[in-house]
C-alpha cells in the first residue's frame, strides 16, 4: 500500500511539474520569442563581427559599428521616405479634404488615406525621436523595451555563445558532443544566412519596385514599393498581395497603368525567383515553399502577427533537428549556406 501511494505521489508530482513548466513557458512566450529573435540577430551579425575582429577590431567595437550603421540607415529611411509618403497621401486626398474631414463625408478611400496621413505624421523622424519616445504610450514603451532587450541580448550572445555551447556540450556524453556542437553551428549559420538574405531581398525589391512605379507614374509609388518589399517575408501570399495592390491602384487611373504595374511586379518576381534567390539566398534554411507557407500561416494563427517573423527561422531549427536526430545525418557534412559570408568567416 505504501509503495503504491509513493508511486502515485511521484506520478502526480511529475504531471503537475510538467503542467506548471508548460504554463510557465506559455506565460513567458513573449520573452522566449524576443530571446530567440536576439539569437537570430546575433547569428546574422557574427560573421562580419568575426571578420572585423580578425582585422584587429574588438568584438565590442564591431557590435557598436553594426548598431550605429543600423541606426543611421533607419534615420536615412525616415528622412527620405516619410516626407514623400506624406506628400503622396496629401496629394491623393487633397488639402481641402484633410482640412474638412470632420465636416464632410469623403468615402472609404479618402477616409483610409486620411488615417494613413495621420499615421505617417506620427512616425518619428531623426530630429524628434527622443521627444516621440517620451510621449509614447504604454504600448510604444513596451516596444522600445523589447527592441532594447533584443539588441542587448544579441550583443551579449556574441560574447557568451561559445561558453554557453561549451557548457551544454560538457553535460552530454562524449559520443554526442561533436554532433551537438556541429548541429548548433549549422543552425547558427542557417539563421544568419536567412536573415542576411531576406534583408537583401527586402531592400532590393522595395527599391526596384518603387523606382519602377515612379517611372510609370503610379500613385503612391513609395508606399506600394515599401509594402512589396516588406511582404517578401511571406512567400507566395506576399508577392500576390503586392501585385494585387499595385494593379488595384493602377486601375484608379487607367487599365494601361494597371497592366504596366502588374507586368513590373511579375518581371521583378521572375527575376527574383530565377536569378536573385538562387544566387543570394540559395537554400539557406532548407525548407520547401509549401512548408514555409504552412509554417507562417500556422504561426500567425497560433501566436499572432508578430510571431510571423520567427516562423521560418523556427521551422528551420526544427527541420535541422529532425534531419540530425531522426534521419541521422551528420551536421558536419551538411551544405553550409553562404550569404555574403562563408562558414569560415563565422569561425571564432
Amino acid at each position: 500500500m505504501a509503495d503504491t501511494a509513493r508511486r502515485v505521489f511521484l506520478s502526480t508530482l511529475i504531471v503537475v511539474s510538467v503542467v506548471v513548466a508548460v504554463l510557465a513557458l506559455w506565460k513567458l512566450r513573449v520573452v522566449i520569442a524576443l530571446l530567440f529573435l536576439a539569437f537570430i540577430v546575433a547569428a546574422s551579425m557574427r560573421p562580419s563581427i568575426e571578420a572585423l575582429r580578425r582585422q584587429g577590431l574588438p568584438r565590442g567595437a564591431g557590435i557598436a559599428v553594426h548598431y550605429l550603421v543600423l541606426a543611421g540607415l533607419i534615420g536615412l529611411l525616415l528622412w527620405l521616405v516619410v516626407p514623400i509618403a506624406v506628400d503622396q497621401v496629401q496629394a491623393a486626398v487633397g488639402g481641402d479634404v484633410l482640412r474638412n474631414e470632420a465636416d464632410s463625408e469623403t468615402g472609404w478611400k479618402q477616409d483610409a488615406l486620411v488615417a494613413l496621413d495621420r499615421w505617417l505624421r506620427d512616425l518619428p523622424n531623426t530630429s524628434g525621436l527622443v521627444s516621440h519616445a517620451l510621449e509614447a504610450t504604454r504600448l510604444g514603451f513596451e516596444i522600445l523595451v523589447g527592441v532594447f532587450f533584443v539588441f542587448a541580448s544579441a550583443a551579449y550572445w556574441i560574447f557568451e555563445r561559445n561558453r554557453a555551447i561549451a557548457l551544454v556540450v560538457s553535460l552530454l556524453p562524449k559520443g554526442k558532443r561533436r554532433v551537438v556542437r556541429d548541429t548548433w553551428d549549422l543552425i547558427d549559420l542557417k539563421l544568419g544566412a536567412y536573415v542576411r538574405g531576406q534583408l537583401i531581398l527586402i531592400v532590393a525589391v522595395a527599391t526596384v519596385l518603387s523606382l519602377a512605379f515612379w517611372a510609370i507614374g503610379l500613385p503612391y509609388w513609395v508606399l506600394i514599393g515599401i509594402f512589396a518589399g516588406i511582404v517578401e517575408i511571406v512567400p507566395v501570399i506576399g508577392p500576390l498581395a503586392a501585385g494585387t495592390l499595385a494593379v488595384g491602384v493602377g486601375l484608379t487611373e487607367s487599365w494601361q497603368l494597371a497592366l504596366m504595374a502588374g507586368l513590373i511586379v511579375l518581371t521583378v518576381r521572375l527575376a527574383e525567383d530565377y536569378l536573385v534567390i538562387p544566387n543570394v539566398l540559395g537554400d539557406a534554411v532548407g525548407l520547401s515553399p509549401l512548408l514555409v507557407l504552412v509554417s507562417v500561416t500556422a504561426t500567425a494563427i497560433l501566436f499572432g502577427g508578430f510571431a510571423v517573423l520567427l516562423a521560418i527561422p523556427l521551422a528551420a531549427v526544427v527541420a535541422t533537428l529532425v534531419s540530425v536526430v531522426v534521419l541521422e545525418k551528420d551536421p558536419a557534412e551538411e551544405e553550409v549556406p553562404a550569404v555574403l559570408f562563408t562558414a569560415q568567416d563565422a569561425e571564432s
